[in-house]
């Protein structure tokens, strides 16, 4: 159900319905019917000028206040643009919105429909229960016949343009099924009171008949209630679909709801009662966006006709709350929505720290240390979250980045400490929730471990300090050596050679200056990871590379020796040609022939020695 066919409401004031012979009245709510209207004793009927002429059956959705239903008066003056005009329905409680063929309806035992439509030819209706009106008080046609029973009535239409029919409900609750055809103008397809279906089915209803009314009270079934971080009317009400968004300090979130009862029908004026928990702030309107709030509690006399709109805002400016969001009408919980709204910057976290290049202060050029997919160089990530743990945003709009000028004081290692790229989204996928940082580095490598970075919120000029930042500086790899994870491999295994570099003063290379390129020629295993490529450092100068035991043709067991050469560093003479040697097997029997001869003749050793020993035991026992 979307907002547009959510109809203002209108009260039966008086349904009367005949239950065991005795006029009851009762009260129900209105419902949206097949003619854009609502139901109700004080509504006009929709016209039928503009149908399709004999293909639209109406329904009359003008209930009688006076316990009698009548027909329209298809006969008078003007004809089918007056027909809809006297029609009154009694007790009818649901129409969906259609006139054709597939049509629905919900009516009291011992009420009545008020029908009619536009027409050019003759018309028969048929019954599947309850009876077709005679009575000249219904104002039908003087040309109208009727079957034995009253389950068949046949309107000989001559010059009319419109016809008018009371059906009478049953007064035993069920399904039944109210049928309107109409000369086809083909042999076989006229229609007459003996033979009122040969003609084309131009209107069909199938109307359940109920003994008392399920009006006026609300149903889940037919009621919607959705959270929004952006419209008070969300586009989406009608799919009790919620937001999944987050809401940043000082924002509010917003709840639509649309009630209605078991025939979708919008229900009277009641208490409509709003709360929320944990001290969060809510307030309501109808049909409109509602202003802040001052409470955590709202009352209101309306019923959401077009649709209720709550608006939840923090109980405490800048301070993070999660709440509950409970909405009730007349005693009955509708809705329950629990949404968060986040608070300012409490806390930085610094992580993935990388080491600088000496006498420099951009980041890493390359991007390859933050390797994101966000594009951003960088040398640390800063990632920022309010009192409650959410992540939080820290871009211009929500405050300033800055660092502890004291935190540098005394030392020349590190002279400069900022964030340049701060975080945009909150999303736990999005590369946009931490901020990105880099320093800057003397001329001598060393390490400085109590630099600070701060946020200063916007909203409160609260001034938030981050923990002491480990940063290092060295110079570009100068030298590499490489080594093997394992002496021996079998067939199948992964063997990781481990390579680390060091500056031309023997420190851990920086992340920043490249390794570059190299050549590899490694016996019996096939590369895994990307190969020949520059390498990513991590922050202790060491990469890794990884093969996988064996290639595409087989393995030859045996020893074998890898050569691993870096280019640029041998070229400027600062590092050498790294080899290492290896032995692979295919894991199976390795045993060779000198292996079991060796073996035959240490047994037969062994056995020679126990002959001699038992030859000396033998010579002292005479």
């Amino acid at each position: 159900m979307s907002t547009t066919t959510i109809r203002k409401r209108v009260s039966l004031s008086v349904v009367t319905a005949l239950i065991a012979g005795v006029l009851t009245s009762v009260t129900a709510s209105s419902v949206a019917n097949a003619h854009g209207g609502v139901v109700g004793t004080s509504v006009s009927n929709a016209s039928a000028s503009s149908a399709t002429a004999n293909q639209n059956l109406y329904v009359a959705e003008k209930n009688s206040a006076t316990g009698i239903a009548q027909a329209g008066l298809a006969n008078a003056v003007g004809g089918v643009y007056t027909v809809h005009q006297a029609a009154l329905s009694l007790g009818l409680l649901a129409k969906d919105t259609s006139t054709s063929v597939n049509q629905t309806a919900t009516v009291l035992a011992g009420g009545a429909l008020s029908l009619y439509s536009k027409v050019s030819t003759d018309v028969a209706f048929t019954t599947t229960g309850g009876t077709f009106r005679t009575t000249a008080t219904t104002g039908v046609s003087a040309n109208a016949t009727f079957s034995q029973a009253r389950t068949t009535a046949f309107h000989d239409v001559g010059n009319a343009t419109a016809v008018a029919q009371v059906w009478d409900a049953p007064t035993t609750a069920g399904t039944y099924t109210i049928a309107m055809y109409y000369d086809g103008g083909t042999s076989g397809s006229t229609v007459t009171l003996a033979t009122a279906t040969s003609g084309t089915l131009g209107g069909r209803i199938t109307v359940t008949v109920v003994a008392s009314s399920a009006g006026g009270s609300y149903s889940a079934a037919y009621s919607v209630c959705n959270s929004d971080s952006v419209s008070s009317q969300p586009s989406r009400l009608g799919n009790n679909v919620d937001d999944t968004s987050a809401v940043d300090n000082g924002g509010v979130w917003y709840i639509g709801f649309a009630i209605n009862d078991a025939y979708n029908a919008n229900l009277d004026n009641g208490n409509i009662v709003v709360t929320a928990s944990n001290g969060a702030i809510v307030n309501y309107a109808e049909a409109a966006t509602a202003a802040a709030g001052t409470a955590s509690t709202v009352v209101a006399y309306e019923n959401a006709d077009t649709f209720g709109s709550v608006t939840v805002a923090q109980g405490t400016a800048n301070a993070p709350v999660t709440t509950t969001v409970t909405i009730s009408y007349n005693g009955t919980t509708v809705c329950t929505k629990t949404v968060t709204i986040r608070g300012e910057v409490s806390t930085i976290e610094i992580s993935d720290i990388a080491t600088q290049d000496l006498s420099q202060n951009a980041g890493i050029t390359n991007t390859a240390w933050i390797n994101d997919t966000s594009g951003r160089a960088g040398l640390f990530k800063a990632t920022t979250k309010d009192s409650a743990g959410n992540v939080v945003k820290n871009s211009a709009s929500f405050g300033t980045w800055g660092s502890v000028a004291s935190s540098l004081a005394g030392q020349t290692v590190v002279t400069a400490i900022s964030v340049d790229q701060p975080a945009t989204s909150t999303s736990s996928t999005s590369p946009w929730r931490y901020a990105t940082g880099i320093y800057t580095c003397g001329a001598a490598a060393g390490s400085h471990s109590t630099g600070k970075v701060t946020f200063t919120n916007a909203a409160s000029g609260n001034v938030v300090t981050s923990n002491n930042i480990p940063l290092r500086c060295a110079d570009d790899p100068a030298t590499v050596t490489a080594s093997w994870d394992k002496a021996s491999y079998k067939q199948g295994e992964l063997a990781t050679l481990t390579l680390k570099f060091v500056d031309s003063k023997g420190n851990p290379a920086n992340n920043v200056g490249s390794t570059g390129t190299y050549t590899s020629l490694v016996p019996m295993m096939t590369a895994i990871s990307a190969t020949g490529a520059a390498l990513t450092l991590t922050n202790s100068g060491t990469a890794t590379v990884s093969w996988s035991v064996g290639t595409s043709t087989g393995l030859t067991a045996g020893t074998y020796t890898s050569i691993i050469d870096f280019t640029s560093l041998i070229a400027a003479g600062t590092s050498t040609r790294q080899t290492g040697t290896y032995s692979v097997s295919t894991g199976g029997d390795t045993t060779t022939n000198a292996d079991v001869l060796k073996s035959i003749v240490a047994l037969i050793a062994s056995i020679n020695k126990q002959i001699q020993a038992l030859q000396k035991l033998i010579l002292k026992q005479r």
